[in-house]
């Protein structure tokens, strides 16, 4: 069965450049779960930190669960990431030396279970993005010149 996309953050790969990705696990309470796979969360203005040897998920948002009672979750509240060891070690390590940060991308359901893919990432510049926005005009462009000869 394929991984359910239930949220993808677009904004990131417009301001980011993307130099290495992963995927780590997140602690959910019942009502997060259950809203996620509703498809009722947002990854726009969420970021990842390394502190104290864990992972952190900071800003994501998480609508609280319809069918919830008074016990439902606080939508932006921090969540916890689950990886290994080694790999926080080395996150921890090139975000601190190299100006990196971690940007979540995607939270998708795989195997019932939510997986969130984060990128290791260096900010863009301004004349970058502008590169980024011309050359998508001109594919658009071209997409739109071929479309218009086939209609002759």
């Amino acid at each position: 069965m394929p991984d359910q996309t239930v949220a993808v953050n677009r904004r990131a790969r417009f301001q980011y450049a993307i130099e290495e990705t992963l995927e780590a696990g997140i602690v959910l309470s019942g009502t997060e779960i259950k809203s996620i796979r509703a498809g009722r969360a947002n990854l726009a203005e969420a970021y990842a930190r390394i502190e104290r040897g864990e992972a952190w998920l900071i800003g994501a948002h998480i609508a609280p669960y319809e069918q919830g009672n008074r016990n439902n979750h606080e939508p932006t509240r921090v969540r916890k990431l689950l990886l290994h060891r080694d790999q926080i070690l080395e996150l921890a390590a090139k975000t601190q030396q190299k100006g990196l940060t971690l940007v979540p991308l995607k939270l998708y359901i795989r195997d019932g279970m939510a997986k969130l893919e984060i990128g290791l990432a260096r900010g863009k510049q301004t004349h970058d993005k502008r590169r980024v926005i011309a050359e998508r005009d001109q594919r658009r462009e071209l997409e739109r010149t071929s479309k218009e000869r086939i209609k002759l």
